[in-house]
């Protein structure tokens, strides 16, 4: 196949050879709108880049205008460049306007050589036949061998007529580098997107991975770099643009890369359909689109661009359904925060749990999602899309929210029918072992979020209460999964007996509607006075009241969950499910367990005897609550 193409690719030549180059380039004009009408994702890939450049300044009538002048001039600027390989030197430089070239001359003048930084502007093949304006000095080219060998031997070869010396990415940079020594004129192209390897910079505000190559050569040479474009003036007409040089001299790799981008961005302005505006130039890496090791070179931003002017990495995580699995996975979303200085971060969560993500501070935006709201309707309501989303729920639905929202990569587990709607599913399972915490943390990791060893954890608040104080006690005694979570009420009231005996506290019970039946158990047994808010509390105000508290003792509940964010210390009380699964996060909590032959079973209602949570007497909660109080 490789041969056939390059059979078609000769016979192709040989046709353009026989006609008129102006001729070629109002064929190659009409191909270009050809595939503007029947190549629709190409289409929305060069209308996206475009606004991203110039949506801020430029009208939409004028982007579409723009998009489809860019692949008309596209199609007859590929068909031409054959063209023009076959014309006479002389021939060609009559259809290239020249400007700046006197920079040029003057610079290699000097003897030190030039590293120039090309660019996918208009005929950009016309780089190799521009150069017998400088024959009397060595001109390379560093290039990206092509998959085909036949027709990359055809590239190199015309290149090498053209007399250009050619240097492999493949093979390194030594004999590039010695030909600038020498003296001569190295081409390197720096407008693509270059991947881990790149420097994340911006260009047109929007941070894209830039290659390095041409700021490391000309540092290392102590060369100065000089950017030129061509644009498109007319039918088979070109202008050449030769800028002044930047020197290497006290410039860092880094800073020298983002003065070729604000050279870049003024070429391309000056002609903005003839950038090559189909390639994918801010493309979100697979699969750390966060960053991470991965990226080798990092970030630069100049002092004079604070990162709230860039255009933003717009991640939309979606929230699990329940409020403990929430908690646990604020610490993978602040993880994710730290990935990229130019991250936004959305919260797409029920309505319910949306006064929690309020009060996580690496959020900037919680989406509620209302009851009985298709994700249609939601897509419908926020009218915006996404770069990533990241989904926590194994859920079908949150897949299909994702997908109408129109987001290009979802990122989750698989599993639940939804694989085929997932873009980069990890090569582990949810299920991989360890705290739930961790099965957050894995899913961002792997998306490149900085990673950490151990299980993350809240910092408990700094102690509120002046010595002598009664403490504030908060009591948790219900559990929405089901009873065979739910220590019985008379043992809670029991150990807040005897808690009361040698300590005076405040008490005050936290839980829904449906714990009424235990709180009422707790008050009719304790002959003191006890605050009951069951019922009675919003997640708002239960957070307020909540951080109030000097403990809390509890059930595995959501609530636990919430004090350990809010560092309260917990005693908590555990039966039919596994601490090292869902134990609250911190050092600074009390698990009470006793590990019977047929726990953890997970199960909503004990089928036997309940001996998993009978076992824990009232004493040892007391006991525990007095030691995570004591504690500093």
């Amino acid at each position: 196949m490789d041969y056939a193409l390059y059979l078609l690719v000769l016979a192709l030549l040989a046709v353009l050879g026989r006609l008129p180059l102006g001729l070629v380039f109002r064929l190659g004009w009409l191909l270009g709108l050809a595939a503007w009408v029947l190549l629709p994702r190409y289409r929305r890939l060069a209308r996206r880049n475009v606004e991203i450049a110039f949506g801020r300044t430029m009208p939409p009538d004028e982007i579409r205008r723009t998009v489809r002048r860019h692949f008309g001039q596209l199609g007859a600027n590929i068909l031409s460049a054959p063209r023009l390989a076959r014309m006479a030197e002389k021939d060609v430089q009559t259809r290239v306007e020249m400007h700046g070239l006197d920079l040029l001359r003057e610079t290699l003048a000097r003897g030190r050589g030039v590293v120039m930084a090309i660019n996918h502007i208009g005929n950009w093949e016309l780089y190799a036949q521009l150069i017998g304006h400088i024959r009397e000095y060595p001109v390379g080219v560093v290039f990206q061998p092509q998959r085909n060998k036949y027709i990359n031997r055809l590239i190199d070869r015309d290149r090498r007529r053209l007399g250009m010396e050619t240097f492999s990415r493949r093979d390194g940079y030594v004999g590039a580098a010695e030909m600038i020594r020498r003296g001569g004129v190295l081409a390197i192209l720096i407008d693509q997107h270059a991947g881990d390897a790149g420097i994340w910079t911006p260009l047109f505000g929007k941070l894209a991975s830039t290659s390095p190559l041409a700021a490391t050569l000309a540092s290392r040479t102590d060369a100065p770099v000089i950017s030129v474009s061509i644009n498109t003036i007319g039918t088979a007409r070109w202008r050449c643009v030769i800028e002044p040089p930047l020197a290497p001299a006290g410039r860092s790799v880094a800073e020298l890369t983002r003065l070729l981008n604000v050279t870049l961005e003024k070429q391309i302005a000056a002609g903005p359909p003839d950038w090559f505006w189909v390639h994918n130039r801010w493309k979100t890496p697979m699969p750390r689109f966060l960053g991470g090791r991965r990226l080798k070179r990092g970030y630069h931003l100049p002092p004079e661009i604070p990162v709230s002017a860039l255009d933003p990495f717009r991640l939309v995580i979606r929230s699990s359904n329940w409020l403990g699995d929430a908690v646990m996975s604020i610490p993978a979303v602040e993880a994710c925060k730290e990935g990229r200085p130019d991250l936004q971060l959305a919260i797409l969560c029920p309505a319910k749990l949306a006064p929690l993500w309020r009060r996580v501070a690496a959020v900037d935006e919680v989406i509620p999602i209302e009851p009985g709201e298709t994700p249609r309707a939601l897509a419908r309501r926020l009218g915006r899309t996404f770069d990533a989303a990241i989904l926590f729920p194994n859920s079908l639905r949150s897949a299909l929210e994702a997908r109408a929202l129109g987001v290009p990569r979802v990122v989750g587990y698989p599993g639940h029918w939804r694989s085929w709607l997932l873009d980069q599913q990890p090569s582990f399972a949810a299920e991989s072992g360890g705290h739930h915490a961790n099965r957050f943390m894995r899913l961002v990791f792997h998306c490149g979020a900085p990673e950490s060893e151990g299980l993350p954890s809240f910092a408990r608040a700094p102690r509120r209460r002046p010595a002598g104080d009664r403490p504030k006690i908060g009591v948790c005694p219900g559990a929405e999964y089901g009873p065979a979570k739910r220590w019985p009420a008379e043992r809670f009231a029991a150990a807040m007996r005897m808690f009361q005996e040698s300590t005076p506290a405040d008490w005050v019970l936290f839980g829904v509607a449906g714990d009424a039946p235990a709180g009422e158990v707790i008050v009719r047994e304790c002959p003191f006075a006890v605050t009951n808010r069951i019922g009675q509390t919003n997640l708002d105000a239960l957070m307020d009241e909540l951080a109030g508290c000097d403990a809390l003792l509890t059930n595995d509940t959501g609530t636990m969950h919430l004090a350990a964010f809010l560092g309260v210390p917990t005693v908590a009380v555990f039966g039919s499910t596994e601490p090292d699964l869902t134990a609250p996060l911190g050092d600074f909590h009390a698990i009470l367990r006793h590990k019977v032959e047929c726990s953890p079973c997970f199960r909503r209602e004990c089928p036997i005897d309940f001996r998993c949570m009978t076992r824990i007497e009232p004493a040892e909660a007391a006991g525990a609550l007095r030691a995570v109080l004591d504690a500093a």
